[in-house]
């Protein structure tokens, strides 16, 4: 043992590895099913916290360990099934195109490396991040809405082609008044944890690709895993997502989904690739980000962090980031291990039955967190998630739903 080495408890670090693995385990289920997301298991975590065995802080590692794996596995659905999380939701039809060309086990390998390069990067960007967040926010604060609203112009001024800005302009209009309708409404579902973007996502982005899939020819076989884009390109997206994660880190009320569009503006020409591996970045590095921001400023701003608050875990950070580092390690070995498994299963499903099927989950997860207002919600969004198709427009557009209330 080196001289100042404090001395390690073989017990205490089985017991956090335990931990971090079972939150592995339920980032790995958050992530491949279709509606779940890890803060909702974050939050009935720290609604039990008082009653699990041993201290908060395992509960915290589990916690953030689930929110890490889930930001890496949640492109397996958006890829086999079209039904994206929010945070992927921007760049959910560019990457299923890949898989419908064939190249869908590239795109997870893309994704896998956009994720990855993404923990590399922020951890050591966040000290001076974090430095910088502190004096600058103040002064970006009262500019948001204006940031916001650039963003949503800079969504529908790069189409092509004037009927393609029509349909962008009437797609972030509609999904924006679904956000102002429904973001603050109150909702009680079956759950202790209501949450309305369960439906309106899955609406606007998952809804309207089943029905489309439903007389196609499903999951097509999926060729070679070689990666055709160039590592510098890469490592050059997946550092701009990174960048953009960082806003979600630092910036009360700007959603990783929100920074994942932001980013899509600056790459918008860049083709499906490029979207995948940039997204991807944005989802990963907002975890890490966000742990430093909670810590230096006190307040949390993913839901994750917000019930590993609520749980009132002691913010120890070399327990925190090892479960970070070693969550990040199990989602980049799980993403093409499990992806291409599950691509080659939806393959062989009939369609019209998968897509019957993952909408009849989507309906019932809607009731689940939202109720009635949740499958009313759900409908109305399948509806507004139809328009960017038929002007041609991409589905980021849609993204009105939440960068219109926020600009407002």
């Amino acid at each position: 043992m080196l001289p100042g080495t404090p001395a390690v408890d073989p017990t205490t670090t089985l017991a956090l590895l335990a931990a971090v693995g079972a939150g592995v385990g339920l980032g790995t289920l958050s992530g491949l099913v279709p509606g779940l997301h890890a803060n909702t298991f974050a939050l009935l975590l720290a609604a039990a916290a008082s009653s699990l065995p041993g201290p908060r802080l395992y509960v915290g590692v589990a916690m953030l360990a689930a929110g890490v794996t889930h930001t890496f596995l949640d492109v397996i659905p958006a890829l086999a099934l079209g039904v994206p999380d929010p945070a992927m939701a921007a760049s959910a039809l560019p990457s299923h195109q890949l898989v419908i060309e064939g190249r869908g086990r590239e795109a997870l390998r893309l994704s896998a490396l956009g994720s990855g390069l993404a923990v590399v990067f922020a951890v050591p960007l966040a000290v001076p991040l974090t430095l910088g967040m502190e004096r600058a926010y103040p002064l970006v604060r009262p500019w948001l809405p204006v940031l916001l609203a650039g963003v949503a112009a800079l969504l529908v001024v790069t189409e092509r082609g004037r009927r393609r800005q029509v349909g962008a302009a009437c797609s972030l209009a509609a999904s924006g008044l679904l956000g102002i309708a429904l973001l603050d409404a109150p909702v009680t579902g079956a759950l202790p944890v209501s949450d309305v973007l369960v439906p309106l996502f899955s609406g606007l982005f998952g809804a309207p690709v089943l029905l489309a899939a439903i007389e196609g020819d499903g999951v097509p076989p999926q060729a070679d895993a070689t990666v055709t884009t160039p590592r510098r390109t890469v490592g050059v997206l997946a550092g701009i997502g990174t960048l953009c994660g960082g806003v979600v880190g630092y910036i009360p009320g700007v959603s990783s989904a929100i920074a994942a569009t932001l980013a899509l503006g600056l790459i918008s020409d860049q083709g499906p690739r490029a979207f995948i591996v940039t997204t991807s970045g944005v989802n990963t590095a907002t975890a890490v980000f966000a742990l430093f921001a909670l810590i230096s400023l006190g307040t949390p701003r993913t839901g994750v962090l917000v019930a590993l608050d609520r749980a009132e875990v002691p913010l120890v950070l070399p327990a925190l980031l090892a479960a970070v580092a070693i969550a990040a390690v199990a989602g980049a070995i799980l993403v093409p291990t499990v992806g291409d498994r599950y691509l080659r299963i939806v393959g062989r499903l009939d369609p019209a039955y998968l897509s019957l099927s993952v909408i009849a989950v989507l309906i019932c997860l809607s009731a689940l967190f939202a109720g009635l207002v949740g499958v009313g919600a759900f409908g109305a969004a399948t509806a507004v998630g139809h328009l960017p198709p038929k002007f041609g427009a991409r589905r980021a557009t849609l993204m009105g739903v939440l960068l219109v209330p926020l600009a407002l």
